[in-house]
């Protein structure tokens, strides 16, 4: 299998990398200075505490006094590193275009805070968007790589206790099953931007465990759930050539079996990330379209 014709040069000159302690400082560093910056002057972006944690908040400028539905979205980066501010073009895009509030909390990272602080965090923003003049019965959650796994098990956690039931999941390549980092069975030659070796890492951190480990908390893995039934409607995408596609397919297809409407977008010859690396390319436009067009049923 080869790179999808629009992502094969960038692709081809992407570094091949293995996440670590030594890259996770590097990242994180380079990550504390990524400026607070949108370019989408008709929404009001600031940074602002909800539900005690500190959160980047999107808001159109128009009618600023209207009840809105609203989109938790969740960064990736393996669950060691990442921040709410590396979304900020593209979350400040989706309030503009959908008309919605989207809020992005800067969750807390492992390894020096494994399960649940993140979850934690994640669930404490959910509750806590009630005083942002948000319609609570319009809310969605999603994001990408861990941060779609993060948004899967808070699906799984509002499914099981009394509070705000989000309307719909996006899981944007999701890193939804620790089990994967065991198989030796994975062709490498096209994965990019996330290995085996990495994703044996980031699940380590998280976890407190070893991936796979009988121990772990299973509640820190949405494929590990007991049951999917009564999760709200999904929407997934992710490439061919991704680590995740085959959790990713599995998730989509237990999701069916269990009763709840799930679109599976698979993008033939897309690596990890591929949309970030090649926004302007017509593939990833499709890609976002879908997804954007599940968000607009869900929310408006």
């Amino acid at each position: 299998m080869s790179f999808h014709p629009e992502l094969r040069v960038r692709a081809r000159f992407l570094p091949r990398f293995t996440v670590g302690p030594t890259l996770v400082r590097a990242l994180r560093w380079a990550n504390a200075r990524i400026p607070f910056f949108t370019g989408v002057p008709e929404v009001d972006a600031r940074i602002a505490t909800v539900g005690g944690v500190r959160a980047c908040v999107y808001r159109p400028r128009a009618d600023p006094g209207t009840e809105r539905p609203a989109l938790l979205w969740l960064h990736g980066g393996g669950f060691v590193v990442g921040t709410p501010v590396q979304d900020a073009p593209a979350c400040a895009r989706l309030a503009r275009d959908l008309g919605i509030v989207v809020v992005a909390p800067f969750y807390r990272l492992a390894p020096e805070h494994p399960f649940p602080a993140a979850l934690d965090d994640a669930d404490a923003v959910l509750v806590g968007m009630a005083a942002l003049g948000v319609r609570m019965d319009r809310i969605a959650i999603g994001g990408m790589s861990a941060g779609g796994g993060l948004a899967a098990q808070l699906a799984l956690r509002a499914r099981d206790r009394v509070g705000p039931k989000p309307v719909l999941q996006v899981l944007v390549y999701p890193m939804l099953d620790d089990r994967t980092a065991l198989r030796s069975d994975v062709d490498e030659r096209h994965l990019r931007l996330w290995n085996v070796r990495s994703n044996v890492f980031g699940w380590r951190a998280y976890l407190g465990h070893e991936p796979g480990s009988a121990a772990l908390p299973i509640a820190a893995v949405p494929a590990r759930a007991a049951s999917l039934a009564g999760l709200p409607p999904t929407w997934i995408g992710v490439g061919t050539l991704d680590l995740f596609h085959d959790e990713s397919v599995a998730y989509a297809a237990r999701l069916e079996a269990s009763g709840v409407p799930c679109t599976l977008e698979v993008v033939e010859g897309a690596h990890h990330g591929f949309d970030e690396v090649s926004p302007s390319a017509p593939v990833t436009k499709r890609f976002r379209a879908s997804r954007d067009e599940a968000l607009r049923r869900a929310l408006l």
